[in-house]
Order: C-alpha cells, then sequence, then structure tokens
C-alpha cells in the first residue's frame, strides 16, 4: 500500500495519491493533473477513482480533468450536486482500491457535503483518515463558507461538533490524520505547520477535540473568524461547475509580448498589470499603475483576496523564464484570464524608453532617524493579532486584506510610511496605492523585523480608536 501527499506549499494545500496493487485513487488534486498520471504510470497503476472532500473554496481542483483523462469516477459524499456527472456516495459505503477499502464518512460542518475518507488496509485495519476541511491538524473547518439564508454559521459549528464526536473520534488512536491544508490556509485559523499526525496526538492537543459542550464548541471554532477572501466563492462555483483543462490555460497565457505590442494590449483592454517579481526590484522601477504581488511569497492566496474580479484581464510582468509558473499559480485559484507576458521582462521596457515609476524604500534605520511620534505617519499592514503582538507606538493598523475598503484613512497630501512583517505586503500596500494616487506612500524595507531593532518606541496590545 502506497500513501503519498503531495503538498503544495503556495497554497497550504495536500492532495493525495493512494495505490494498492495495481489500482490507485487521487484524493483533492491540484488543477495541474499531470503529476498524478505520472505517477500511477511509473508504478504501473491505473487511477480507479476520484475522491473530492467536498467543494474547495481556496483552488481549483482538477477533478473534472483528470477524470476525463482517466476514465476514473468523481466521487463525493452525500448533499454534493456537481453540475458534472460525478457518483454521490452515500454514509459508510466503501470503494475497493487492491487489496484496501476506502469507507466514506460523511462529516457536514465545514460544508453541507464535506466528508471524510477512512482507509482500511489489506487487513481491514483503520490506517488513515483523510479528513478534507473537516479536521486539520491544530484546527478544524471554519464554519462560515456555507451559510445561506437559513443556515448560520453556528447551526454549521453545531453540525461539524456532532460530526467530529460521531465519525472521528471513536476511530483509533493510531489512525494517520491527513488534511487538505496545513499552516497558512484560510480555510482555519490555527493550523499547524505540520501536516499529519496521529488522531490519538491530536486528541490530546487539538482545541476543538477536547472534551466540551457544544455551546463551548460552537464558541470556540467561530471566535476570531476574519472575513474569507473574496476568490473563495468563486472557487466554489468553479469547482460545482468544472474548468477547463490547465493546459489551454497556459497556451494562452503563455504569450509574449514586446514592449509595444504589451502597451498597446494593456490600453485597449483595461488588463491589470500584475509585476510579479522581489519587492525590492519592483520599487526600483515598475510600469506605472502596475501592481505588485511577489511570486515567491503567498502569491496565489493574495490575488484571490486583493483582486477581487476572478475574470480580470490581466498582463503579466515576470522575472525571465518565470512566466509559466506565474501562469500555472494563477489558474490555481481561478485566474485565467492572462493576456500575456512582457517579454524580457522590465529590462526591454526600459531598453525601449517606455516610461517607469518608483517607490521609495526606506531602510529601518534611516526610517528611525528621521520618526517623530507627532508627526510622522505610519500605517502597519500586517493582521490584526499580529499587530496586537508589538506595533510602532502611533501606528494605525490597515490589514492587508482590507486595504481598498480603508483606502481614506491614507494621506493623500502628505507623506507617510508603510510596513508590515518582513516587507512582501507592505510593497504589495504600496504599489496599490500608488497605482490609485497615493504618490507620498514610502515603504520600509524589512518591515517590523527591523524596525524592532531600532530605538523607535513600540507598543503591545491594539490601540483604542
Amino acid at each position: 500500500m502506497i500513501i503519498e501527499q503531495i503538498y503544495t506549499g503556495c497554497l497550504a494545500q495536500g492532495a493525495y495519491y493512494l495505490q494498492s496493487g495495481t489500482e490507485a485513487a487521487i484524493i483533492d488534486p491540484l488543477r495541474e493533473v499531470q503529476t498524478y498520471l505520472n505517477k500511477a504510470a511509473r508504478n504501473g497503476a491505473t487511477i480507479k477513482y476520484i475522491f473530492e472532500t467536498h467543494f474547495h473554496a481556496d483552488f481549483v481542483s482538477g477533478h473534472v480533468d483528470l477524470s476525463a483523462k482517466t476514465g476514473a469516477p468523481i466521487v463525493y459524499g452525500p448533499n454534493a450536486a456537481p453540475a458534472f456527472e460525478a457518483l454521490i456516495a452515500e454514509d459508510g459505503q466503501e470503494f475497493t482500491l487492491g487489496d484496501c477499502r476506502i469507507r466514506v464518512l460523511h462529516t457536514p460542518g465545514h460544508t453541507l457535503e464535506s466528508t471524510c475518507f477512512l482507509l482500511l488496509d489489506e487487513n481491514g485495519k483503520e490506517n488513515a483518515v483523510f479528513t478534507g476541511d473537516t479536521l486539520f491538524i491544530g484546527d478544524v473547518g471554519r464554519p462560515d463558507l456555507a451559510q445561506k439564508a437559513d443556515l448560520t454559521q453556528d447551526d454549521l459549528a453545531g453540525m461539524l461538533y456532532d460530526s467530529l464526536r460521531s465519525k472521528l473520534l471513536p476511530l483509533p488512536n493510531d489512525v494517520i490524520v491527513y488534511p487538505a491544508h496545513g499552516a497558512g490556509s484560510a480555510c482555519g485559523k490555527n493550523m499547524s505547520k505540520e501536516t499529519f499526525d496521529t488522531l490519538g496526538h491530536q486528541k490530546e492537543v487539538n482545541y476543538a477535540l477536547q472534551p466540551q459542550s457544544k455551546e463551548d464548541f460552537i464558541t470556540a471554532v467561530t471566535d476570531g473568524l476574519t472575513p474569507p477572501p473574496a476568490y473563495f466563492p468563486e472557487n466554489v462555483r468553479l469547482n460545482k461547475a468544472g474548468t477547463e483543462p490547465v493546459e489551454k490555460v497556459l497556451k494562452r497565457g503563455n504569450h509574449p509580448l514586446s514592449p509595444e505590442a504589451f502597451e498597446v494590449v494593456a490600453n485597449e483592454t483595461g488588463a491589470l498589470v500584475l509585476d510579479t517579481r522581489k519587492a525590492q526590484e519592483f520599487a526600483q522601477a515598475f510600469i506605472p499603475r502596475s501592481i505588485n504581488i511577489g511570486i515567491d511569497g503567498d502569491f496565489a492566496p493574495w490575488v484571490g483576496t486583493l483582486i477581487t474580479d476572478i475574470n480580470q484581464p490581466l498582463l503579466l510582468v515576470t522575472a525571465p523564464g518565470r512566466e509559466e509558473e506565474v501562469i500555472t499559480r494563477l489558474s490555481r485559484v481561478g485566474y485565467d484570464q492572462v493576456l500575456g507576458f512582457l517579454e524580457g521582462g522590465m529590462e526591454s521596457w526600459r531598453t525601449a524608453n517606455k516610461e517607469v515609476d518608483q517607490i521609495e524604500s526606506v531602510a529601518a534605520e534611516t526610517f528611525a532617524a528621521g520618526f517623530d511620534p507627532e508627526k510622522t505617519i505610519v500605517k502597519d499592514v500586517r493582521k490584526a493579532t499580529e499587530f496586537e503582538g508589538g506595533h510602532i507606538a502611533g501606528a494605525d493598523n490597515v490589514p492587508l486584506a482590507s486595504l481598498s475598503e480603508q483606502m481614506a484613512e491614507f494621506p493623500k497630501d502628505e507623506p507617510f510610511y508603510v510596513h508590515c512583517a518582513g516587507g512582501y505586503r507592505s510593497m504589495i500596500a504600496a504599489s496599490i496605492l500608488k497605482a490609485r494616487g497615493y504618490d507620498q506612500v514610502r515603504e520600509v524595507a524589512g518591515g517590523f523585523g527591523a524596525i524592532a531593532k531600532t530605538n523607535i518606541p513600540t507598543a503591545s496590545g491594539q490601540l483604542a480608536e
């Protein structure tokens, strides 16, 4: 028996390859399915089933494409109603995979169709459970994504309480828990950096699995939930309806454009110019009104959070050679409308004598030397929890995720500074502000990590409004 977790760090997402004998199954596949096809071919196996734990909100699954290429059925648990052909299993139903069996455990709560898949080995012993977004390592799935007019997050949290206690807690302690996500995903709030664990250990350390009343559980899992990223409902829609193969998306978007052609396409289509270079490279020279979201950070989630229209036409500026990688990672969250990329990157733009813009990025020491607690305007774009842990005395907290809604809090007629923890998010914020006409924005390189090493006074706890 083979169990392989295929983890994608930028999405904090785990897909799974299972094999017994010459039969394989894939659980929660990523949109690029060639990896699974290659693995099965190398192992001399046939992909027999594609299991989906639920309709994912934070990434576009490859289930429809993989089914088309293998003939394997897509299996959901009860309550799922996709727009494509699928096998809707019953609670407790079992599927044979070689010498093993996979049992369906319907676990509503994160969503109504959420289902875990329990792997029973050749001897019929419970070996592993693939929990999707029902149970994470250190947390459980957020219960606010499937709210309806007659169904509140408290209702869903109550269902989750029942699911955990009736379906998962009774399993043996040595069963391995394999979730769909780890730390960094917005599908939970307290996930561990570990990507699997024994159920017995989770019973000891996971706050949601401790003995408690349903009322206390509901309070615990709903406390501190931040609004989900704007792209979540769109990804659910795409996963219910199905999407075109990623190869078509790559073929359409992987289109080099000269500086002149790039400029024409931008003007004619109203495309957003997305610059994915490192923050400090972007600051030195960029195409006016372009937005920086670096590929070497939490790229896809921030794209989904800040570019609210999933059908927004995009033109890319990347480090040469990384164009296909950027298009692929955009497709993972459903941003398929890439019109092309700047051939030769920013060097070709400068060589063509096209207009460039800059953002003033100052070292923490320089910032500290000129800091006046009475006059210097500082905007901290970290999360509220980070801000509460320590911040510049007198700074305002404007989390990057809510930047557009709080744009009026930034001055247009005087200089101000933005910072985050290390510089990734603050350059995103600075680029958006600059594109919106906030020309006096200045970014503090190195963020709060560097600022804390200077003599600037800091405070803990959120400032009273």
